[in-house]
């Protein structure tokens, strides 16, 4: 890709203009704009923040907050610390689009039956056709986003029916939308790291909502899809990793010894869940843009200093073979070797 394959010399995001542009000393413009701001002295988030937080936000019904839990070490870390670390009535929520792995399934339910708490599971087809029709025809709409935004959508759904007042989700430091503890989701179009992506995704939502009746409706983005969610059921939506100062090296050693965790034989990034869907979304992301949503959450991590440059490089390197997206884009019903 000529230039557009250099890598900013501080974090690992490419150069992508116009949202991603390195200078003439290998910086990215992310990594600058970092630098004016981190003059400015930011009150770090405490554990103790979160506590008082969730104290202040203690459910009204049977429930004190709703667990997003994949399966993968960060969510199940947050089911976790919610039940044994600070005792809250717990309802765990799995969301399976119809591609969540039986190694995640399994950690869940391992997690579920072991913490004795309730747990919903969600499994629909219904976004089926929308991700093959991004597959087909090309597109370069982010799968992963698409689902997200749909993701989010259903959990505000089961947060409103029981009344829970606190969303847990096991979200990074590299996934917090702003330091703003309370505002806080996996991505933002409103970054110019996902400019580019958010604008191609609502373009192919523009565009299947009219030629598709049955998704008119369908939020355009995250943005979108929590503000209407808000108006209907106001909830906070945070992640206990974002205030706790504790790797996912000792969180995950913790998860295999009381949870009987097991890590996945396969996944994107290493050390990491993620359903299989993931693996034909990060496919894309890199012919489209040269880079995924990964790469921002772990430059972001880099700058906040939990992560270095060289571990994140480690993580993201690509090392699953194309017979895993042909199984998936078989899956959609797509064929073999889709462009």
């Amino acid at each position: 890709m000529g230039d557009d394959a250099r890598i900013c010399s501080r974090c690992v995001l490419p150069h992508s203009p116009p949202h991603i542009v390195l200078d003439d000393s290998g910086v990215c413009s992310i990594c600058r704009e970092h630098e004016k701001k981190s003059g400015a002295k930011q009150t770090p988030l405490l554990e103790t923040d979160f506590i008082n937080i969730l104290n202040r936000h203690k459910g009204r019904g049977s429930y004190d907050c709703l667990v997003m839990c994949s399966g993968g070490k960060d969510s199940t870390a947050a089911l976790y610390y919610m039940k044994r670390r600070y005792r809250r009535r717990v309802l765990a929520f799995t969301f399976d689009h119809g591609f969540e792995t039986e190694e995640a399934v399994s950690n869940v339910r391992n997690a579920v039956e072991i913490l004795g708490v309730d747990h919903l599971y969600f499994r629909s087809d219904h976004m089926k056709e929308m991700f093959a029709d991004i597959v087909r025809s090309g597109s370069n709409a982010v799968l992963c986003h698409v689902c997200s935004i749909w993701y989010m959508q259903v959990t505000f759904d089961i947060a409103r029916r029981y009344d829970i007042p606190v969303i847990i989700a096991g979200w990074t430091r590299g996934q917090a939308a702003s330091r703003d503890a309370s505002a806080g989701y996996s991505y933002n179009g409103r970054q110019p790291e996902f400019a580019a992506m958010a604008a191609a995704t609502r373009a192919f939502l523009d565009d299947y909502a009219r030629r598709n009746s049955r998704y008119r409706d369908f939020p355009r983005s995250m943005d979108e899809a929590v503000a209407r969610a808000s108006k209907r059921h106001r909830c906070l939506v945070l992640s206990p990793h974002w205030f706790l100062p504790v790797d996912s090296d000792s969180y995950t050693a913790l998860l295999e010894k009381e949870l009987r965790w097991k890590m996945p034989s396969e996944s994107y990034p290493a050390r990491s869940t993620n359903c299989m869907l993931n693996f034909l979304s990060v496919h894309n992301s890199m012919k489209h843009f040269g880079y995924t949503h990964y790469h921002v959450e772990m430059s972001k991590m880099i700058r906040e200093g939990v992560l270095s440059r060289e571990e994140a490089l480690d993580l993201l390197k690509v090392g699953f073979e194309e017979k895993v997206l042909d199984s998936v884009r078989q899956r959609l019903g797509c064929g073999l070797s889709a462009t």
